[in-house]
């Protein structure tokens, strides 16, 4: 029996988040949509693929018109207009048509590629998220945000567009190597932080069950961590006001991913955002400095970065200004008044961002001292 939790878009029910711990309901579901007479493209990265590609299409074969499995290269440096472009070719190729559907299966990067190309291939095809990362399961593969990233800079080009249902196969998360697991822990998290200061303490209190990927935790992880987004997005679908809060330690982060070429992965950069939002916090008098520290430092048992010593600052506050979050001129930056209570700020100077960057940067001389 799964559970479930359905989402809702301008207060009218829009999709279903159904947590399972296996595919073993993975077909009743999809065929609630009709797919014996659909085509169905999966579409998936070489490390997913590797893992569930053929595990999914054997599911769907002999149910759907056609299913095909389209794969491309994995990471973020393929979060691109190219990629995009070879899914719009096989689906024509395919001769796929507005009735037909695309799977992403997959983690943030193949969600957001291919919610990207079914609302722009031939003006909107359905299609229905597969998480298989924690990060995905967490954050990404809720609320209908789909882009690519353009000449690096993340999430330039892309579109509000929402999946007819999330299919989350918690088990997948055993699946994951330890950094992929705890950068994905990163955005679980920030929920805390920014809405839910008894899910941050909950967290913590189950530090040594998370670890272990015990089952039945990762999937109330999970669900309490959906609850928080889907509070937000239910409320500002479109971004317009208090989706914002979702960005917290995404300035800066996005800023070092970009500055790192993408070797570091969104959750570690991201984590080192959050420190540097929460520093900044501080300095406007919001958090005290233990509570600045304990946010700093609950990061470290789950082996996420707080500090980095192989960036500018400077740099990565020139970055910050090419931020989509900009609003003429002005960043809308993310700050916690307190943990569980987060507030958008328009007023955050350049100098204090160099201030807070710093903060997080060691460089060789720091090291040696």
């Amino acid at each position: 029996m799964a559970n479930r939790m359905t989402i809702n878009y301008e207060k009218k029910p829009c999709y279903d988040i159904v947590f399972t711990k296996d595919f073993d309901l993975l077909l009743d579901e999809l065929l609630a949509f009709d797919v014996e007479n659909r085509r169905v493209a999966v579409i998936a990265d070489t490390n997913t693929a590797a893992l569930f590609g053929e595990m999914v299409k054997g599911i769907l074969e002999g149910h759907c018109r056609k299913v095909i499995l389209h794969v491309f290269p994995a990471g973020e440096a393929n979060k691109t207009l190219d990629t995009v472009k070879e899914i719009y070719k096989k689906l024509i190729e395919e001769q796929f048509d507005r009735k037909d559907l695309l799977i992403a299966l997959g983690g943030g990067v193949v969600g957001d590629i291919t919610g990207y190309a079914a609302a722009t291939y031939l003006r909107g095809v359905d299609f229905i998220q597969i998480p298989t990362t924690l990060i995905a399961q967490s954050d990404s593969s809720i609320g209908g945000k789909t882009g690519v990233d353009f000449d690096g800079y993340k999430n330039m080009v892309g579109a509000f567009y929402m999946p007819k249902l999330v299919y989350m196969n918690i088990g997948a998360l055993k699946e994951l190597d330890d950094r992929q697991f705890y950068a994905g822990f990163a955005e679980v998290m920030k929920h805390g932080l920014i809405k839910d200061a008894a899910f941050y303490e909950w967290l913590l209190d189950n530090m040594y069950e998370i670890h272990d990927r015990d089952l039945e935790i990762l999937e109330e992880m999970v669900m309490r961590s959906c609850s928080v987004k889907k509070l937000v997005v239910e409320k500002d679908p479109t971004e317009k006001g208090d989706r914002a809060l979702l960005n917290f330690g995404h300035t800066i982060g996005h800023a070092i991913e970009k500055a790192m070429h993408f070797e570091m992965l969104h959750g570690e950069c991201i984590s080192l955002g959050m420190v540097a939002a929460a520093y900044i916090s501080w300095k406007h008098n919001w958090l005290s400095m233990d509570e600045y520290l304990e946010v700093r430092d609950m990061f470290v048992p789950f082996h996420l970065p707080i500090s980095i010593d192989s960036i500018e600052p400077e740099e990565i506050v020139r970055l910050t200004k090419s931020d989509k979050k900009m609003e003429a001129g002005q960043i809308k930056f993310v700050l916690l008044k307190k943990v569980g209570k987060a507030v958008i700020d328009r007023n955050v100077t350049e100098e204090e961002i160099l201030e807070a960057v710093r903060e997080i940067y060691f460089s060789d001389e720091d090291m040696r001292e």
